[in-house]
Parts: structure tokens; sequence; C-alpha cells
């Protein structure tokens, strides 16, 4: 009888030391609350870090991306004009795309039922025009943040207008364009530098080029004025720090509203170009440099420009300068911007190009 008592009390602390072993295990819910500024975060794109400690940007494919354990993941952001969007990446699949507002507003980055290891990516779909965006606090539901997310090695940037941008990407038969319809998560820019393995970022501004708007107006920041923000004209004084960003490889796709009102006197925009590349050459010296026409020019206007950019690279006479070649992609009867999948042909044209130029 006592052996019988003595196994019956095993079994029962067997049975509570189990339980206990599993609440030591379980997930913790605890409730983090943390500014963007002290979030682990791999950050690509610019940006600057205000005083409230939220993160400031305004170029197009922008992203933060953090590693956490936990059930739900929430982000306070807000934008200056309220046109702004981003999409929001759970584990590499798309989980929502966002319209920022004006004021304050709290999104929900993701909610599961279980406490679970998840990467989260926040990129930027729209343009400085569209609005400055802030960043502010993330509330994280579950155990912690992890270690932010390694970002790759290789860099590319490229400088460029509207198309670099992403505009009309998604755009919808019978709907009036809006912000939404930018994706430059889908342009070919990002496209190449998943393709690559690199980081990117995108320096452009609809409707700009290098000497002049697509209106023929002058006085606009053009690419060599904006190439040196931040964010953007809404803010000139907000220089970028070109040391913070060295790529490996520059891509300049821009001249398509130079030559909208007409081919533009040759040695006004080659001696511009000339001296845009040498300020490059200087401010990044490790970079190869890689000129191409862009998508929509087609016929005559094609041609003239294909023939400056022949002529700024024999100026300036460095082994660091190269042309690329770009189809003609004429967008669709709704929108000459590309579409999606011409956006994804473009970057199946130039990703060999930048793989053979680099060895990569």
């Amino acid at each position: 009888m006592n052996n019988l008592r003595l196994l019956f009390y095993f079994f029962i602390a067997l049975t509570l030391h189990g339980c206990t072993s599993m609440k030591t295990n379980a997930p913790t819910h605890q409730l983090i609350n943390i500014t963007a500024a002290q979030a682990p975060l791999a950050i690509m794109g610019r940006n600057y870090s205000a005083a409230d400690q939220s993160y400031v940007f305004g170029f197009p494919g922008v992203s933060f991306s953090a590693q956490v354990i936990g059930s739900s993941l929430k982000a306070d952001l807000q934008s200056s004009n309220g046109n702004s969007w981003i999409d929001v990446l759970v584990d590499g699949q798309l989980q929502s795309t966002q319209k920022i507002s004006q004021q304050w507003q709290t999104i929900e980055l993701f909610n599961f039922p279980e406490v679970k290891r998840h990467r989260v990516d926040i990129i930027h779909r729209s343009e400085n025009w569209h609005g400055s965006v802030k960043l502010g606090k993330l509330e994280l539901t579950g155990e912690k943040f992890l270690p932010a997310p390694e970002l790759p090695a290789r860099k590319i940037m490229l400088l460029g207008d509207s198309v670099t941008c992403g505009e009309a990407i998604d755009r919808v038969a019978g709907e009036e364009k809006n912000t939404r319809w930018w994706n430059a998560r889908e342009s070919y820019g990002m496209l190449i530098a998943r393709s690559l393995n690199a980081q990117v970022n995108l320096v452009c501004w609809g409707g700009r080029g290098l000497v002049r708007s697509w209106n023929g107006k002058t006085d606009d920041k053009n690419l060599t004025d904006f190439y040196e923000f931040t964010l953007g004209d809404s803010d000139p004084k907000m220089q970028w720090n070109h040391q913070n960003y060295q790529p490996d490889v520059i891509l300049i796709a821009i001249g398509t509203n130079d030559f909208s009102p007409g081919i533009p006197a040759r040695e006004t925009y080659v001696s511009a170009y000339v001296q845009l590349i040498n300020k490059l050459l200087r401010n990044h010296p490790q970079a190869q440099i890689a000129l191409t026409e862009g998508a929509i020019l087609n016929g005559e206007k094609k041609a003239a420009l294909i023939d400056y950019l022949r002529e700024t690279i024999s100026r300036v006479n460095n082994n660091r300068v190269h042309q690329l070649v770009s189809n003609h992609y004429p967008g669709d009867a709704q929108d000459a911007h590309p579409t999606k999948l011409q956006h994804a042909a473009m970057a199946k044209d130039l990703t060999p190009q930048i793989k053979a130029l680099m060895h990569w």
C-alpha cells in the first residue's frame, strides 16, 4: 500500500513539473513600446532622424525592416500631405497597402493568434511631392525585437524621373489617377536590385529632367538639384550626406522630360550632363556610372538623347562611365508610363547589362 502511495505522489510531482516547464517555456505576451530611432531597424534609402526620434523620408522605395518575436506589431505614421502610401510585407509576402493620413495614425502591420518570429518590411510607394512621411513609435505584442536584418552588401543608386519612381504601375481601369497608382516596390530599379541581391536608393522626381521639366520650365529643382536633397525640394536646406550611401553602381535614366517640349540644344544639355557626371565621380569614387535613355522616348528624340549620351561620355573620358541600352516601352492607352509588366521587362533588359558591367 505504501508503495502505491509513493508511486501516486511520484506521478503527481512529475505532472506538476511538466506543467511548470511548459509555463516557463511558453511565449510571453508583453507590450513593448519603442520609438523608431530606438528600434533595431535596417533602413534602406534617404532619411533623417527627427528630434522626436521619428524617421522622416520622402523618396520612393525607402524601406524599414525589423525582425521580431510576437503576435502583433503596430506603427505610428504620418504624411505631410496625406497622399502617401506604404506597402507592408510580412515574411516576404505583401500583407497590406496603406494610405498615410496627415494626422498621426496607428497602423496594424500584422496580427496573428500565436507568438512567432516574423520579418516585417515597410516600403514607401510614393514620391517626395506626395508628402514627406514620418515613422514614429512601434508597438509589439510578444517577446522582443530581434537584431535588425542584414542589408545586402552590394549597393545601387538610380537617378531618374517618374518612371524610376514607379508612377502609374498600379493603374486601375476607369479610375481617376491618384497617388495609389505609384508603386516603387514593383519599379524596374527595385526589381533589378532584388535580382542582384543589392540595396537600392531611388533618387527620382516625376516631371523633372536634367535641365528642364516636362513643361519646359528651367527654374524647377531638376536632377542636379534634387540629387543633393534628403527629402526633396520641399525642404532644400535638408542636404543629403553622400558618405551615408556609397553605391557600387549608379544608373542614370533622365531625359524624357527634357525632350518632352522638343530636343534641347546640344551644348546646353551635354555640358550640364558632363558637370553632373564629374560631380558623381568625385562624390562616389568607387562607383561605376551607367547612362541610359530610358523607356518612354522613341524615334527622333530617342536617337538624339542617345547621341547626347555618347558625347557626354566622350567628353568626360573616364573608364568608370558607361552607356546602357534601354528598349522602348510606351505604357498603354490609359497612361504613357510603363505598366507593371513593362517594368518587369525593363528590369530584364537592364539587369544582365549591369551584371556584366559589375562582374556580379
